[in-house]
């Protein structure tokens, strides 16, 4: 079996067309056609449902396009391991975040770039819930989260302690008060990330404790609309502090406390136990380790 046939096939699943995967591939789409067809030949199996409008995977077709998915990271892992022996400052990185927790990559990617500037770096936005399975897989090499991933095949440490920030518009009736009781809040609209996460489920649970009704009204799918939203006083929000940092010092919004409720929130650097690093991901590594931001 010629390796680029899976290539073309799993380019083909992930764009989810022939014609996007042959524009990907610098491919007529009659060639792409033919390598699957010459895959399909080969492994005596149909993989792609033909039959419907969208096109959809047999389920022979989700088991070869993930082995192609695992095929594709260990090329691109002899690449990386081939630039490095060529020049010991080249290679790849990939890293996983989400929206939020890339935030506390922007200080360590730009000093790193400044040490290596050789290396590619690619911070990859992923569901934090994913990032452990994707680091197992060999999807990334090194992954951002914000919780202990309680997995003996990963390797996690703490870079930066970070706590869920309150945070109101600044004509807001608490904008001026220095605290505010759980009590008090019962009235509010919060403005909620529509992405379950364990600091939402702490929230939750201490206002159903007090008893407090907690109105998510509102859910964003991302922390920069559920700012502008707080900003424009439409509600309020629990926010990790370093995504609202910089409001904060220009004044746009106000952090107040909840009284009974300190949520800290610890981001950690996550990498494979059993797998070695490669140089590009070690630099970063030791880079973190010896200049952590908080």
């Amino acid at each position: 079996m010629e390796l680029y046939l899976l290539q073309t096939f799993l380019t083909v699943a992930t764009e989810k067309s022939f014609s996007r995967a042959g524009e990907k591939l610098l491919r007529t789409q009659p060639a792409v056609s033919l390598a699957i067809q010459r895959l399909e030949n080969e492994l005596g199996e149909k993989l792609i449902d033909r039959s419907g409008k969208d096109l959809l995977l047999t389920d022979a077709g989700r088991i070869v396009a993930e082995y192609a998915r695992r095929f594709d990271n260990l090329r691109l892992d002899l690449e990386n391991a081939l630039a490095e022996l060529r020049d010991n400052a080249a290679g790849r990185l990939v890293i996983g975040a989400n929206e939020s927790t890339t935030l506390y990559l922007l200080h360590h990617v730009e000093r790193y770039r400044h040490t290596y500037p050789k290396i590619k770096v690619q911070v990859r936005r992923s569901l934090s819930s994913k990032v452990p399975a994707q680091l197992i897989d060999g999807d990334l090499e090194l992954g951002l989260i914000s919780y202990d991933p309680d997995d003996d095949r990963l390797v996690s440490t703490v870079i930066y302690r970070d706590h869920l920030a309150f945070v109101v518009s600044p004509e807001h009736r608490f904008a001026k008060r220095k605290s505010v009781s759980i009590s008090e809040l019962g009235m509010e609209t919060f403005i909620a990330h529509n992405v379950i996460s364990p600091y939402r489920e702490v929230v939750v649970k201490e206002f159903q404790r007090r008893k407090v009704a907690l109105n998510m009204d509102v859910e964003m799918p991302t922390v920069e609309s559920i700012r502008r939203l707080v900003q424009r006083n439409e509600g309020v929000a629990f926010l990790p502090r370093m995504c609202v940092e910089q409001e904060l010092g220009q004044g746009l919004l106000r952090e107040v406390d909840v009284e009974e409720l300190h949520v800290d929130r610890n981001i950690r650097l996550v990498y494979p136990a059993r797998r070695a690093l490669s140089h590009a991901a070690r630099a970063f590594l030791e880079l973190v380790r010896s200049n952590p931001l908080g």
